[in-house]
C-alpha cells in the first residue's frame, strides 16, 4: 500500500520525505518491524516508543510516524509527525488492513462483569442460526471455528485490525467482541466502525489503572459517545450508570430490565443447579445457566439478536440450547454429593453476584464454602472489599493466594483479612497455597453443600513474579473429586 493512501484517514502535523513509497506492514514494536514495513513510536506507559526509532531504521522502516522527528532522522526514511501516534494508530491499521468493519457488522460489549458472557453467548447463537462469525474474548478469540489465543481482552489496533481481515477473508457476518476499559482509554478500537454496543454493569475495578472511579466510568461511556447514528446501544437499566453510558449517544438506544419497565424485560420463574425457567418478553424458556445477573446477560444477548433482525421465537429457541462460558459459574459435582463452583468472580460486585445466585438455588438447604483470592500489583482497594463480600454470603472462607505477579502472597492475604471483624474472622481460615485452600474446603463440605472456588475461573495458570505456572481450579477440584466431578 501506498504511504499516501495510508496517511488518508489522519492529519499530520508533519511530513519529512517521500508519501509515495510503498508500505509492506505496520508495527509498533520495533522488534517486528520488517524491510518496507512503518512504525509508529508509541509514548507508553512504561516506554516511549521514540527512543527504538533507530532500531526500526535499521531493521528496514520505510516510514515512522512519530510525536517528534529526531534531529537526526536518515533522509533515507520518510518521518510523519503528528499530534498523537495513539489517537491514529487505530485509523492507520484499520485503512492498512482494508477497513473490515465496513464489511461485516461488529458489536461491542463494555462494563465491569459480563462482557465475555455476554460476547460468547453471541458469538455461539448466531453460528447456530446458521451465520459465520468472529470473536474477540478475554478467554479466546475465533475465526469460526479456528481458535486464536487471545493475551488481552482487547488487542491492541493492528492485531485486532488484522484478526478482524481475517474474519472478513473467512467469510464472517457478524464479529462479536469485549471491549475494555484499558481499550477504549488507550485508543485501540479507534477507526472502527460498531453496528451496536451493550453496557453491563458498572462496579469498582482496574482503578490501579484509570486511578479513580469518575474516569473508569468515563471510560465506559466514551464507547458509547463514539457510536454512529446508524448502530444500536444496549443499556441496563438496572444499573444506576447504565443511562449515562448512552446519555450523549448517536445511536438508537434501547434497554434491558429484570426489575422495571424496559425494551427487553425478563425475570425468573424456577431455578436450580442445572438451569432457570425464565419470562423474557411474555415467552417462557429453559435456560443452562443459573442467577439473576445471568438473565441480565441473556437479556442484553436477547435485545442484541433482536436489534441485528432476528425473532424472538428464533432467538429464544436457540438460547435454550446455550451452555455457560468456561469459568463462568461451572459446575462440578462431587460422588460425596456437594457441589463446587469455579468462576472468575475477581470484584465485590461479581463476587457478591455469583454467591447470591447460589443462595437462589441452594434456598438455605446447604452450605457454601467460598475459596477466594485477589491478584497483586492490582487495585488494592477491593481486597477488603472481596473479603467482606464472600463473608456476607458464605458459611466458612477460605482466603488464599491468587495471581500474586510481583507481590507477597501473605501481604495481599492481610489486605484482605484487614476489612474483617473479629466476629468475622472467626469463619475465615488464612491458606496460602491455593491447591491446600481447595483441598481444605473439599474437606470441609458435606453432602448438599456448595464450594465456590473464585477468581481464576477459565485460567490455566498462576503467575508468581513474573512467570506464569499451570494451575487449573477445575484439575485441582477434580484430583480431589474424582476425574468424573
Amino acid at each position: 500500500m501506498k504511504l499516501s493512501e495510508l496517511l488518508s484517514g489522519i492529519m499530520p502535523v508533519e511530513t519529512v520525505g517521500s508519501i509515495e513509497v510503498n508500505v509492506t506492514g505496520i508495527n509498533i514494536d520495533s522488534r517486528r518491524v520488517t524491510s518496507g514495513n512503518m512504525f509508529i513510536a508509541m509514548r507508553g506507559t512504561q516506554v516511549d516508543g521514540h527512543q527504538f526509532i533507530p532500531k526500526a531504521v535499521e531493521q528496514g522502516a520505510v516510514a515512522v510516524l512519530c510525536e517528534d522527528i529526531p534531529a537526526d532522522a536518515p533522509s533515507s526514511v520518510t518521518f510523519i509527525k503528528v499530534s498523537s501516534c495513539e489517537d491514529c494508530v487505530g485509523q492507520l491499521s484499520t485503512t492498512f488492513y482494508g477497513n473490515p468493519t465496513s464489511k461485516l457488522r461488529l458489536v461491542g460489549v463494555t462494563g465491569t462483569n459480563g462482557k465475555t458472557t455476554i460476547a460468547t453467548l453471541l458469538y455461539n447463537m448466531f453460528r447456530k442460526m446458521g451465520h459465520r462469525c468472529g470473536l474477540l474474548s478475554t478467554v479466546c478469540n475465533y475465526i469460526e471455528d479456528e481458535a486464536v489465543p487471545a493475551t488481552h481482552t482487547t488487542p491492541d489496533p493492528i492485531e485486532l485490525n488484522q484478526l478482524l481481515a481475517r474474519m472478513v477473508e473467512a467469510g464472517c457476518e457478524y464479529a462479536f467482541m469485549e471491549c475494555s476499559s484499558h481499550a477504549i482509554a488507550q485508543k485501540r478500537i479507534g477507526g472502527l466502525t460498531f453496528a451496536g454496543g451493550i453496557f453491563t454493569n458498572l462496579t469498582r475495578d482496574h482503578l490501579d489503572y484509570h486511578k479513580t472511579f469518575e474516569n473508569y466510568r468515563d471510560a465506559k461511556k466514551a464507547f458509547f459517545d463514539s457510536l454512529p447514528k446508524s448502530a444500536f446501544a444496549i443499556t441496563n437499566a438496572d444499573d444506576k450508570n447504565g443511562m449515562v453510558m448512552v446519555q450523549n449517544t448517536r445511536a438508537t438506544v434501547k434497554t434491558y430490565s429484570t426489575r422495571t419497565m424496559a425494551d427487553f424485560v425478563a425475570h425468573i420463574i424456577e431455578c436450580h443447579f442445572e438451569g432457570m425457567y425464565l419470562d423474557i418478553d411474555g415467552y417462557e424458556v429453559g435456560v443452562q445457566f443459573i442467577g439473576k445477573f445471568n438473565v441480565s446477560n441473556l437479556l442484553a444477548v436477547y435485545g442484541a439478536a433482536r436489534m441485528l433482525g432476528k425473532k424472538a421465537e428464533d432467538i429464544l429457541l436457540v438460547m435454550s440450547t446455550l451452555h455457560s462460558v468456561s469459568g463462568r459459574l461451572e459446575p462440578l459435582r462431587s460422588p460425596e454429593g456437594y457441589t463446587a463452583i469455579v468462576d472468575y468472580a475477581h470484584t465485590p460486585d461479581a463476587l457478591e453476584n455469583v454467591l447470591s445466585a447460589i443462595h437462589e438455588v441452594l434456598n438455605g438447604k446447604g452450605k457454601v464454602i467460598t475459596v477466594c483470592g485477589a491478584g497483586g500489583n492490582r487495585d488494592k482497594g477491593k481486597r477488603p472489599l472481596m473479603a467482606q463480600e464472600a463473608v456476607k454470603q458464605s458459611d466458612r472462607v477460605i482466603i488464599t493466594s491468587d495471581n500474586p505477579r510481583f507481590e507477597e502472597p501473605q501481604d495481599i492475604i492481610n489486605d484482605m483479612l484487614a476489612g474483617l471483624t473479629p466476629q468475622q474472622l472467626k469463619r475465615v481460615i488464612a491458606i496460602t497455597d491455593r491447591r491446600e485452600a481447595i483441598k481444605t474446603a473439599c474437606m470441609l463440605a458435606q453432602k448438599g453443600d456448595v464450594i465456590l472456588v473464585a477468581g481464576k475461573g477459565h485460567e490455566d495458570y498462576q503467575e508468581v513474579r513474573g512467570v506464569k505456572h499451570h494451575f487449573d481450579d477445575k484439575e485441582e477440584l477434580r484430583a480431589v473429586m474424582g476425574e468424573g466431578a
